[in-house]
């Protein structure tokens, strides 16, 4: 009897062209978890992703669904599969849902994560999984810029040029900016998050404004994103924290519905989706590590 399965994936996108599969046969990971459910159903299985991220992004908490008659029980598919995967991708749950249960056509919450760590040197521990740039952001100045961000707009100018989708107009329900202060240590001394100087004396080694190394968080959270979108948010508050923009251009950038106006495309490294929120009556589920 034919069964429909939800499973949520996560997955270090660093050495992946993205999650949806390419024609191309380059590594992605919808191409991962069609081959290796194939393999363990003796079927052939294309899985149905929820988001499709983009190449080199990071995901705690992606949702795919399949359709299968193997008799291997819904729960147990997650520790199937993930004896099989590289150990970049693993299936933390697997259930049944009922057959017409879509992913993409469900009513949802995503939030990302765009992480950069602002320092005057790189730390290679965080290379993967945030951006690294040494110059002087002003948070405060990010948070102003963030709150124009949120509600129903049309996002065209936050958008890829590439993207096919039938209208830019989405809703952004939240935009935090997070400060979170580091700590890192070279040759007998370190940088003190207490009093902003080298314990040895020298001066601090960051930009002088800051303090301290630091890692600054935006997290974005909405019922659906245009292709490249939180990446542009992202790249367009790193503009404001450099002062190249100003937190009152943000309204101007949306009215114009250009992607000229808008900042760069922050590099997909950063960025992690980190929670989803399933809030379909009698599915209502929430995946992800982070509140």
């Amino acid at each position: 009897m034919k069964k429909r399965i939800l499973l949520a994936v996560a997955y270090d996108g660093t050495d992946y062209a993205g999650f949806q599969a390419q024609k191309s046969g380059v590594p992605t990971i919808e191409g991962e978890l069609n081959r290796v459910l194939t393999e363990l159903t003796g079927q052939p299985v294309e899985v149905i992703g929820a988001s499709r991220t983009d190449a080199g992004v990071h995901a705690y908490c992606n949702l795919a669904v399949f359709d299968t008659e193997s008799r291997i029980p819904p729960e147990k598919f997650a520790y199937a599969v993930n004896v099989r995967l590289p150990e970049q991708i693993c299936v933390p749950v697997s259930m049944e849902v009922a057959e017409d249960f879509h992913p993409r056509r469900c009513s949802t919450v995503k939030t990302y994560e765009y992480r950069i760590y602002n320092a005057q040197m790189p730390d290679p521990m965080k290379r993967l999984y945030s951006y690294f740039s040494r110059y002087h952001f002003d948070v405060d100045a990010m948070r102003e810029a963030a709150e124009y961000l949120v509600g129903e707009h049309d996002f065209k100018s936050f958008c890829s040029t590439y993207s096919s989708a039938k209208t830019t107009v989405r809703e952004v329900l939240s935009v935090q900016v997070e400060e979170v202060p580091c700590s890192m240590s070279y040759k007998g001394y370190t940088a003190s998050s207490q009093t902003g100087a080298a314990a040895d004396g020298v001066n601090d080694w960051t930009d002088g404004r800051s303090g301290m190394p630091r890692e600054i968080v935006i997290r974005v959270s909405g019922r659906g994103f245009l292709y490249n979108m939180v990446r542009i948010i992202a790249g367009t508050l790193m503009e404001v924290g450099r002062g190249f923009k100003k937190p009152g251009d943000i309204p101007e950038i949306l009215q114009a519905c250009d992607r000229r106006a808008a900042g760069a495309t922050a590099p997909a490294c950063g960025l992690t989706l980190v929670r989803y929120e399933v809030l379909e009556p009698g599915y209502e589920m929430v995946f992800g590590s982070r509140p």
